[in-house]
């Protein structure tokens, strides 16, 4: 699969054409073809009319499965705020699998929207939102499938404007070649400023071609345009300068924030699949944000501060959540959900609510000391009692300060000990292999740890048959952390922990064969390493692998790391660089790193120094309860950290129906 099969684009302002009935005569012929045919509850479609009154459509694109996608928030969050605008309409689109592409090649079917499968071609914007890096092969197919030129350089004003989101915006350099812009922080406002500018362009004839709408975007708060900077390098490889080519380009990009959420309470009407998917549940954020600090994480230290929703929002959110969808779980999610300052309330009030209900709820991510069997008592009130999941992340106490995620063995051992006597039955634990400074003894002790749970359990349970899973992935630094200069691990080194480390928890098999171990070996996260850190000469080993095939490289099955490794070599080596000098290799304090023009607010020095403090194994404390630490980014986005107690109650709800959620009363 070349890629040299390109179909023509409808120009941006016609009436697209669906191509659903050329599309519908592949459907039997691959798997899984309910994915492609929309009518999902909640999915918007606008008709032709509406089409074309509209100033700015946009086509929303998750690179990966629909399976995947579909619950994805952000897509979610941005196709509700756009549709809600008089000027602008959205529709969603996800990756095919390679068996549909084939098939569209062959048929000249082009890429299309799952809601009135438009061509993706025909629409002002492509909005890309990338939770991982190893989906940008898929951008690739989408774009070429789409009729739309791969490099963002060949592209003219009748080819969408590509915007790249989501948390690997935060480093778009790999794919500065194929995006026209990088929305860096919090989509909600800033998809309306883009929508704005795209729409004035439009309005005044398109003056100045497909430049001056990029300038004019260049020139939007959290927008950043690859196409617009040059960068040089030195003999030694690294940068030397990243600098704007006019003047109306700002020399650094800083991040938008959304600081009210409870001003931006989406989604209202969650989409509801007609397809499996991952996850199917009705999510509210009930906070964004952390500052926990823990080295590795890029979620925390890219969304800070931390801002709370209030009690009020939450319970408004879930109900609306609740009526529209029909789900019956509740998934109240955040970095660390049990973080929120009214968690309590928050739990009961909503456990009150629905109790005699079949809505549920949950609490997909905490951490062991914020939670407590109260609070897990009232998330499995209406009977839905599954595992309980931490994450220690580091097997050993040392490590853990290294990381700075202070959860202590024996506050975990009293968490689930307490569990098990309450009646759970299994506990999953996440770990990491490959940190900073990390030797094979802190490896062996998640054996340790998961042998003294398990002993733990069935002497508070009285029971043989409680059970903890190991769940281990690689490390891999990424950038606006205090890691980004950190070598990432070899993956022969990590694969010959992993064994070690298996052969340890079966030393005793009267316990080992009550502990799981999943594990993903080391290749995926060089080339994810690759990938994050990399700069815009890592496009062209992108461009090689998806020209040689590269699809889903998320998906083990059709990952290849020995497509990747080469493609390496053929186009880093004679450029002067190589894997290993993006990936396993330790970086200095003066090197100008690929996304040192792109402001996540966080202090460039702060960094540094955390990262002296890490190799000297010494911890920081939450600064929602300290003193300020000055990282930087409250003042840079003139903010500042915001927790309750927040003023509002969760108004409770007057008769709950267990057998028909959407005819629940209106709130209050």
């Amino acid at each position: 699969m070349s890629g040299d099969v390109l179909f023509p684009a409808e120009t941006p302002g016609g009436t697209a054409t669906s191509v659903f009935p050329a599309l519908e005569a592949l459907l039997p012929q691959v798997s899984k073809p309910v994915q492609y045919v929309g009518g999902e509850g909640n999915s918007q479609v606008a008709d032709d009319a509406t089409w074309d009154a509209t100033d700015v459509r946009w086509a929303l694109l998750y690179p990966d499965a629909y399976e995947v996608g579909l619950p994805n928030q952000g897509v979610q969050i941005l196709y509700e705020v756009l549709n809600e605008r008089a000027d602008a309409l959205a529709e969603r689109c996800y990756s095919v699998w390679p068996d549909l592409e084939a098939k569209m090649r062959e048929a000249g079917v082009p890429a299309f929207t799952v809601d009135a499968h438009r061509p993706i071609g025909a629409f002002d914007v492509l909005g890309v939102s990338f939770s991982t890096e190893l989906g940008y092969t898929n951008l690739l197919t989408t774009l070429d499938l789409a009729g739309t030129p791969i490099h963002a350089a060949d592209r003219d004003e009748s080819h969408p404007v590509v915007v790249a989101g989501g948390h690997a915006a935060f480093n778009p350099e790999p794919v500065a070649d194929f995006v026209d812009v990088a929305a860096l922080g919090d989509g909600e406002e800033v998809v309306g400023d883009i929508t704005d500018v795209v729409a004035a362009w439009k309005r005044e004839g398109r003056p100045g071609g497909r430049r001056e709408l990029l300038l004019r975007l260049a020139a939007t708060p959290g927008c950043y345009v690859p196409v617009l900077y040059d960068v040089s390098y030195g003999e030694d490889g690294a940068i030397a300068a990243v600098t704007p080519v006019d003047e109306r380009v700002p020399a650094t990009v800083q991040k938008r924030t959304t600081i009210e959420l409870d001003e931006w309470p989406y989604p209202k009407a969650p989409l509801v699949p007609l397809a499996e998917t991952v996850h199917e549940r009705a999510s509210v954020e009930i906070f964004r944000g952390c500052t926990r600090g823990c080295r590795f994480c890029q979620a925390g230290m890219i969304t800070r501060p931390v801002r709370e929703r209030s009690l009020q929002g939450i319970g408004e959110m879930v109900d609306s959540s609740v009526r529209a969808s029909g789900f019956d779980e509740v998934g109240l999610l955040s970095l660390s959900s049990a973080d929120h300052s009214e968690i309590a309330e928050i739990t009961k009030g909503l456990a009150d609510r629905y109790e005699g209900s079949n809505t549920s709820l949950s609490l997909p991510s905490t951490r062991v000391d914020a939670f407590n069997i109260d609070l897990a008592k009232e998330i499995s009130r209406n009977g839905r009692r599954s595992g309980l999941t931490f994450a220690p992340e580091g097997g050993s106490e040392r490590i853990r300060r290294v990381i700075n995620k202070m959860v202590s063995e024996e506050d975990l051992i009293r968490t689930v000990s307490e569990a098990f006597a309450q009646g759970w039955r299994q506990v999953k634990l996440y770990f990491m292999v490959g940190l900073p400074t990390e030797e094979d003894e802190d490896v062996l002790e998640i054996a340790g740890m998961a042998h003294r749970v398990i002993k733990a359990g069935r002497e508070a349970s009285g029971r043989n048959d409680v059970r903890c899973t190991i769940s281990i992935g690689g490390f891999v630094p990424k950038p606006h952390t205090p890691f980004q200069w950190a070598a990432q691990c070899h993956p022969d080194v990590v694969d010959d922990r992993l064994r070690k480390l298996r052969a340890a928890v079966n030393t005793d098999r009267k316990i080992g064969r009550n502990i799981g171990m999943r594990y993903h070996d080391g290749q995926p996260s060089l080339i994810e390493g690759l990938l994050a850190r990399g700069d815009r000469r890592v496009g062209a080993v992108i461009e090689r692998v998806w020209r040689e095939g590269g699809r889903f490289d998320g998906w083990s099955e059709h990952f290849s790391y020995e497509r990747w490794c080469d493609a390496a070599a053929a186009e880093l080596e004679p450029r002067g660089v190589s894997l290993a000098w993006f990936t396993t290799r330790d970086r200095g304090r003066e090197e100008v790193l690929p996304w040192d023009h792109l402001d996540s607010g966080l202090e460039r020095d702060w960094l540094w120094d955390d990262w002296r403090e890490a190799l000297e194994g010494r911890e920081q404390d939450d600064c929602r309860w300290t003193p300020c630490f000055d990282c930087g980014v409250c003042p840079s986005t003139g903010t500042d950290i915001e927790v309750g107690p927040s003023g509002t109650t969760l108004i409770p709800l007057s008769v709950v129906n267990p057998t028909a959620q959407s005819d629940l009363p209106a709130q209050g």
